[in-house]
């Protein structure tokens, strides 16, 4: 149970440099952002990135080869969505999602919250975590295309440039 021999181990060693090699190479080659957390997409790709090399490491019945296969796979379908989106708006528009505001000048935006699933107590944590100790001292929170909830106290100088692309601005 604690110890079948020493043969697992050497596999692991072996596979798991082998694949970590791998994966260095196949991100050197493809770029940055293939492990980046800049939407859900690129999320859902890292975390598969990171299934498929335990698999590598702890199922036996999984060859090196096929492993790598399947990693160089998923980073170069990573690579072509994120070349065509960066290239094509409709398919950025399919792949992304827009930031959305969800409160802005002392008011929640209760349809922006509902669609996107978000709480009142979602948005005071982030304002906790922020720092900040109450909603007076917050002009707006935007949830973020990755999913993160951004809070700012002041609405930067270029207002209009700022959130004109976030849906639900409301136009105050």
């Amino acid at each position: 149970m604690f110890f079948n021999g020493w043969s697992g181990i050497e596999r692991i060693l072996i596979l798991g440099s082998s694949s970590y090699i791998a994966l260095i190479v196949f991100l050197r080659l493809f770029g940055k952002r293939t492990l980046s957390k800049m939407n859900a997409f690129d999320l859902v790709v890292t975390v598969a990135t990171g299934s498929i090399l335990s698999i590598i490491l702890l199922d036996k019945k999984v060859p090196l080869a096929e492993g790598i296969t399947a990693l160089l796979l998923l980073i170069i379908l990573q690579y072509i969505i994120a070349w065509l989106s960066s290239r094509f708006q409709k398919v950025d528009t399919i792949v992304k999602s827009n930031p959305r505001l969800l409160y802005y000048n002392s008011r929640f935006l209760k349809d922006a919250m509902k669609k996107e699933r978000i709480t009142e107590m979602d948005i005071l944590q982030a304002v906790r975590k922020y720092g900040y100790s109450s909603l007076e001292e917050v002009k707006l929170i935007v949830l973020e295309a990755d999913g993160a909830i951004s809070v700012l106290n002041t609405v930067p100088k270029k207002e209009d440039n700022a959130v004109k692309n976030i849906k639900d601005y409301p136009k105050n």
